[in-house]
């Protein structure tokens, strides 16, 4: 995260959302979630947490960055899908 060039304040903010959702699923890995996992974490913000929309987006960036390994892209979390277009034009357009 460092090189993002967010202030220190964002990323212990970031930290605490991302551990707070491998601490809500469990700890499971990274590796084993995806946006289905990134939904229920949101939604458990809202319904029993009551957290406010803007703290839901907040949780979400610091996901994103966590789970997608794209730290600048902030698309809805149905782009860690495998079959995402988006995704495949991106990567053929990599390798030219």
């Amino acid at each position: 995260m460092r090189n993002r060039h967010d202030p220190i304040r964002t990323e212990e903010v970031y930290l605490g959302w991302i551990h707070c959702f491998f601490l809500f699923h469990g700890k499971r890995h990274p590796r084993e979630m995806g946006s289905g996992e990134v939904a229920a974490f949101l939604t458990h913000l809202a319904v029993y947490e009551h957290v406010a929309a803007s703290t839901q987006n907040q949780a979400l960036a610091a996901l994103l960055i966590c789970l997608s390994g794209h730290p600048r892209d902030r698309r809805a979390p149905h782009r860690f899908g495998s079959r995402d277009p988006t995704r495949t034009a991106h990567h053929r357009h990599l390798r030219g």
